[in-house]
C-alpha cells in the first residue's frame, strides 16, 4: 500500500512539474483540475516539491523554478487542445458579420478564427499576425491590413514600437485576442514583454475585447498582464475550463461562452 501511494505521488509530482514548465505559474485550483486530484493533495505535493527545490510555491499556487516559463513556440501550441480551439473559433466567428472591421491578435486559436472568416464579404481585418494574414489571403477574401513592426519568430507576430503606434490610430468595435494565461484576478497574461505591449495596444483599439482561450490557459498566470478582467467583454472557452475562474469572470461582467468540440 505504501509503495503504491509513493508511486502515485511520484506520478503526480511529475505531472505538476511538466504543467508548470509548459504553462508557467498556475493556481492551486487549476493544478488540481489538470491532474484530477483534490486541492488538499496538490497543496501537499507542492510543499514536498518546494522542499526538494523543484518549484517556487506561492499563496494559492506555484511557478516553475526561476520564474515564469518561456513562451511556448507556435509549433508547440498548435498541437494542444486542437478540437477545443476549432470549436472556440467557430463560435467566436458568429460575432463577425459582412462589412465589419475587426482586429485579430496572434495565436493558434485566432488563426483558426481567421480561417473561419475567410471569404466573408466586405470584412476588414487589422492584424499583427503573419499567420492570421496568411489564413485570410486570397483574391476574394477580406481586406487585410498588417500593422508592421519587428517579427517575433516564436509566434510569427509583429511587435515593437511600429506595431504599437499603428494600432494607436485604429478604432474598431471588436478585437479578438488570445494569450498564455487567463485568471479572474489578473485577466489575460503572457510571459513576453514585447507580446504584452502589442496585445495591450490591440485591446485598446476596441470597444469590446473578445478572448479566445481553451481550458489549458484558464487558471494559468504568466508574467505580464495584457487585458485586465474588467476589459474582457466575451470569453470563448471549452467545457474543461476551471469553473471557479469562469464564475468569477462572469461575476466581473464577462459574457462566458462554453463551446463543445465536435
Amino acid at each position: 500500500m505504501t509503495d503504491a501511494r509513493t508511486r502515485f505521488a511520484a506520478e503526480r509530482h511529475e505531472q505538476i512539474l511538466r504543467l508548470l514548465r509548459e504553462r508557467g505559474a498556475m493556481s492551486l485550483h487549476a493544478l488540481a483540475t489538470a491532474i484530477d486530484a483534490s486541492e488538499v493533495t496538490v497543496r501537499r505535493d507542492l510543499r514536498a516539491l518546494e522542499e526538494r527545490g523543484l518549484l517556487d510555491r506561492s499563496r494559492g499556487g506555484a511557478a516553475p523554478l526561476g520564474g515564469p516559463a518561456s513562451e511556448p513556440t507556435y509549433r508547440q501550441k498548435a498541437t494542444v487542445a486542437v478540437p477545443e480551439k476549432a470549436a472556440i473559433a467557430a463560435a467566436a466567428a458568429a460575432l463577425v458579420g459582412p462589412d465589419d472591421a475587426i482586429v485579430i491578435g496572434p495565436g493558434t486559436t485566432t488563426e483558426r478564427l481567421a480561417l473561419r472568416l475567410a471569404g466573408l464579404g466586405g470584412l476588414t481585418v487589422i492584424t499583427n499576425s503573419l499567420l492570421v494574414a496568411g489564413a485570410l489571403a486570397g483574391p476574394r477574401d477580406p481586406r487585410v491590413v498588417l500593422t508592421g513592426g519587428t517579427l517575433r519568430g516564436a509566434t510569427h507576430a509583429l511587435v515593437g514600437g511600429t506595431a504599437e503606434r499603428f494600432l494607436a490610430t485604429v478604432r474598431v468595435h471588436r478585437a479578438f485576442v488570445s494569450g498564455n494565461g487567463l485568471t479572474a484576478e489578473r485577466g489575460l497574461s503572457t510571459p513576453s514583454l514585447q507580446v504584452a505591449e502589442a496585445d495591450r495596444a490591440i485591446a485598446a483599439t476596441a470597444r469590446e475585447v473578445v478572448v479566445l482561450a481553451d481550458h489549458t490557459k484558464i487558471g494559468t498566470d504568466a508574467l505580464f498582464q495584457t487585458v485586465p478582467p474588467g476589459r474582457i467583454t466575451h470569453l470563448f472557452t471549452d467545457p474543461h475550463a476551471a469553473r471557479a475562474d469562469l464564475q468569477a469572470l462572469t461575476a466581473a461582467g464577462t459574457a462566458v461562452h462554453i463551446t463543445e468540440p465536435s
